[in-house]
């Protein structure tokens, strides 16, 4: 019946779908989690929680992922809402980078996809590590540009305030509060899930693949799998397994890394809620650290 229609357009399609069906649960938790944050979280409990000295609350940052797992599908709205909340800068961008990675579920998926071994796992965990403390203090120490837009920082003088104390009404308003956000996030997560798909079809990936003979090629390259793949961090180390005899060890630790970071649909996702040039200097410091990373391990 579709015989009409091109293999690679179906292809695509095939793909586009399966991004999308994998991602909506996690951008809808994350959605959820951010509207608890705008209800429940107030800049009070913040100061009390996040420690004053800048490198302890980076840590704290990166330590969060563990106790707050989150999938990097749904990572873009908790940190803005953290952002919101008061939560220093460099404390919400190494929860971010490390969230995805250090959370139970996705070490006991590496553990299992990767052999019953725990050397991915644990080279995982100290690369997103090493990442989160370098973009940590890069934004504590060094960075000069805004980094959230303004609009979205000045929403939370309108919206940001929950004054009812009736459960019933804060039950109701983190409801809101997280399909107003899964709307608002759910069309970025459309159009960078129909670019990755039309990128995993027409991207010459047998190119790509012959590329293995140098091993800073071959991590360059199994970065810009990860970015084109645009897997979630729960699956994407079966595929880095399936990989591993062609890439080398280098290379799929930094396709685990890097690929939970940035990918294409995440990518979108900050474009709608951070400056273009905060993003552009924040995607080439995490390809830098993750490159020379896999390259020295």
């Amino acid at each position: 019946m579709l015989t009409f229609i091109p293999h690679s357009i179906l292809q695509m399609s095939t793909i586009f779908l399966s991004i999308v069906v994998e991602a909506v649960p996690f951008v809808m938790l994350g959605c959820i989690i951010s509207g608890a944050l705008q209800v429940f979280l107030t800049a009070e409990r913040v100061q009390r929680l996040v420690p004053k000295n800048k490198f302890l609350a980076i840590l704290v940052g990166s330590a969060l992922g563990f106790f707050f797992p989150s999938c990097e599908c749904g990572i873009v709205p908790i940190v803005t809402q953290f952002m919101k909340k008061g939560v220093p800068e460099y404390t919400a961008f190494a929860f971010m980078v490390t969230a995805p990675i250090i959370n139970p579920i996705v070490l006991f998926a590496t553990f299992i996809a990767l052999g019953n071994s725990t050397r991915f796992a644990l080279l995982r965990v100290g690369g997103s590590l090493l990442v989160a403390l370098v973009i940590g203090a890069w934004i504590a120490y060094f960075n000069k540009l805004p980094i959230m837009k303004e609009e979205l920082m000045s929403d939370i003088h309108h919206h940001g305030h929950v004054h009812s104390s009736k459960k019933g009404s804060r039950v109701f308003s983190v409801l809101a509060h997280a399909i107003d956000e899964f709307f608002d996030t759910g069309r970025y997560l459309i159009i960078g899930g129909l670019i990755a798909a039309s990128m995993q079809v027409y991207l010459p990936t047998q190119v790509l693949l012959q590329l293995t003979s140098s091993k800073l090629i071959s991590i360059l390259v199994m970065l810009i799998l990860a970015f084109t793949m645009s897997l979630c961090s729960e699956a994407d180390a079966f595929v880095g397994s399936s990989l591993l005899s062609l890439f080398g060890v280098n290379s799929v630790v930094a396709f685990l890394v890097f690929g939970p970071m940035v990918d294409i649909k995440n990518l979108m996702m900050m474009k709608r809620v951070f400056h273009g040039k905060f993003i552009v200097q924040l995607l080439a410091l995490i390809t830098l650290v993750v490159t020379v990373y896999a390259y020295l391990i």
